[in-house]
């Protein structure tokens, strides 16, 4: 099983950035624990970062055939963009939302997310933990829908 994994805008500042908000592990960590993580399940995890809207709708273009899933943490792109929600869509790669933080309990213009409707579920709120936790989620979810195939 191949999994995408994409991270958004600022999130090369992890560690350093809001660490009170976002916490101390590095994007580097968070990358290494996935790849470990999804080769102790039987799976590939390819891990990314942009802070360019373009890149991210491009991988997320090229997904369908080479990932069986993604995740996917737009940051502040989850609140606006439309290119990346259509993108998710168009490729019909199963994808989970991740944040770090918990984006209904920020500030208002955090709490609508454009992708949302188009992901099979989200994890968020637990910290650098949200991305394994969508890792494990989106593996398991992928090996029920195997089953009944």
């Amino acid at each position: 099983m191949r999994i995408l994994c994409l991270s958004g805008p600022n999130l090369q500042l992890l560690g350093t950035r809001e660490p009170e908000v976002y916490g101390s592990t590095t994007l580097a960590q968070i990358h290494a624990e996935l790849a470990d993580l999804g080769a102790a399940r039987g799976a590939t995890v390819d891990c990314r970062q942009s802070n360019h809207e373009g890149a991210l709708v491009d991988w997320i273009g090229e997904a369908r055939g080479n990932y069986d899933g993604m995740l996917l943490n737009a940051g502040a792109f989850t609140h606006t963009s439309l290119a990346l929600r259509d993108a998710i869509r168009a490729v019909q790669v199963p994808c989970v939302e991740v944040h770090l933080s918990n984006p209904e309990a920020r500030e208002p213009f955090r709490r609508r997310s454009r992708i949302a409707p188009v992901c099979v579920a989200k994890v968020a709120g637990f910290g650098a933990a949200s991305y394994r936790v969508a890792l494990y989620a989106l593996l398991d979810w992928l090996d029920a829908r195997t089953k009944v195939d």
